[in-house]
């Protein structure tokens, strides 16, 4: 576990360490208070109002952050409105906008660039949150430095510039929005963290009211061995890292995927192997363009599962296991030679007592992809009342 290897000269990483042995002794003591949910355009859709009571926040992914570089812009596309959303939740959840996304970044490289086009930016923010109505932002720049969904065509050292420039575009955010919530979603793979480093995380935290750690999709496309893609081992070592980079656990949320994901492996090395955990996949990103080689995939709860998986699935639901030792369900299909890995109710139950139990709060991605039945969810309200003895506390 990367918490151990970082023990040596890292106070922060102690304290984490003890607040960590403390949740799994005295469930009591700890009580996360934040539970964010992201409303996304693909599934807008919500459960009976009795399934939200402890949800605190509400994030509506996604509005493009190009839109807010032009000065004469007036119009804010979304694909619902905040006040439809507010009507489908208690009285007292805050409603965000969250600007950005996976591959949706160049609108933030634009705006970071110079005073002048990190003022416009955050001006026109400002201006949305007015006319919309929202409680505040949530900023998904997916990622600041490098390691972006276009890493092999730009390459990282062509965004170097963005490490410096990230806090100060969250600066003038904040200065445009002094009474506004600010949160950001963050990378969940220390080899995504190029502008979370020990000097700019203080800088970072200094604007924002919370950090949205993407603990999951921590197996992708890039990486050629099967992991757990929401693992608990491997959401520890990103915590620990920002931890250790000087955010406060209490600033920390614990990502959940209300999805799965699944990949193609190698047969005979698979087979062999002691555990299907490690063993090597088929290449599954295209290595001069970064494409996707449709080699893997995924889809929600809400979705219908595709066909040429769907035989395999139903056995990963009624045959698979969990991983004691590294925390994650999977499967391995050794007849379809498929890694699958997701969260099962029970799984979401064993993270967030583990992990989230010393933090400031959790969020889920997202919160109509679990639809119809919404059984993560419930899994969750479950284990957060186990950590709370109030309905909703806010930080």
């Amino acid at each position: 576990m990367k918490i151990l290897s970082l023990l040596n000269g890292w106070a922060p990483v102690l304290c984490w360490l003890s607040l960590i042995l403390a949740v799994e002794t005295t469930v009591a003591t700890a009580r996360p208070r934040r539970c964010i949910m992201y409303l996304t355009g693909q599934h807008p859709i919500t459960p009976p109002l009795d399934l939200l009571g402890r949800v605190t926040h509400v994030a509506l992914a996604f509005m493009s952050p190009g839109i807010f570089n032009d000065p004469t812009r007036t119009e804010w596309p979304l694909f619902t409105t905040v006040e439809r959303v507010r009507a489908n939740f208690t009285q007292d959840t805050k409603v965000l906008v969250a600007i950005g996304g996976w591959g949706d970044t160049i609108g933030f490289s634009v705006a970071a660039l110079t005073p002048e086009t990190r003022r416009t930016f955050a001006e026109n923010v400002a201006r949305m949150v007015e006319a919309t109505g929202a409680d505040g932002v949530d900023v998904d720049w997916e990622y600041p430095g490098g390691n972006g969904e276009d890493y092999k065509e730009v390459p990282n050292a062509d965004k170097a510039w963005e490490i410096a420039s990230y806090p100060l575009l969250l600066g003038e955010l904040r200065t445009a929005l002094p009474d506004k919530i600010i949160s950001a979603a963050v990378p969940g793979l220390e080899r995504d963290m190029l502008a979370f480093t020990h000097e700019s995380v203080p800088r970072i935290m200094r604007h924002l009211d919370f950090l949205n750690v993407m603990t999951y999709d921590l197996m992708n496309r890039r990486d050629a061995v099967t992991k757990h893609h929401t693992g608990i081992l491997l959401s520890a070592d990103a915590v620990d890292a920002y931890i250790a980079n000087g955010a406060s656990p209490r600033d920390i949320n614990l990502g959940f995927a209300f999805y799965t994901k699944y990949f193609r492996t190698e047969h005979e090395a698979c087979a062999t192997a002691k555990s299907p955990v490690g063993c090597p996949t088929l290449l599954l990103e295209d290595p001069d363009t970064g494409a996707d080689l449709g080699r893997g995939g995924g889809f929600s709860w809400h979705d219908s599962v595709p066909a040429d998986v769907a035989e395999s699935f139903t056995k990963a639901l009624s045959r698979g296991t969990y991983d004691e030792d590294e925390g994650g369900y999977y499967f391995w299909d050794e007849k379809e030679d498929i890694w699958w890995t997701f969260d099962t109710p029970g799984a979401i139950k064993h993270k967030f007592r583990r992990l989230a139990g010393a933090l400031g709060g959790v969020f889920a991605w997202g919160l109509g992809e679990d639809g119809p039945v919404f059984e993560h969810l419930t899994a969750l309200n479950e284990v957060l009342a186990e950590f709370s003895d109030d309905k909703k506390d806010e930080l």
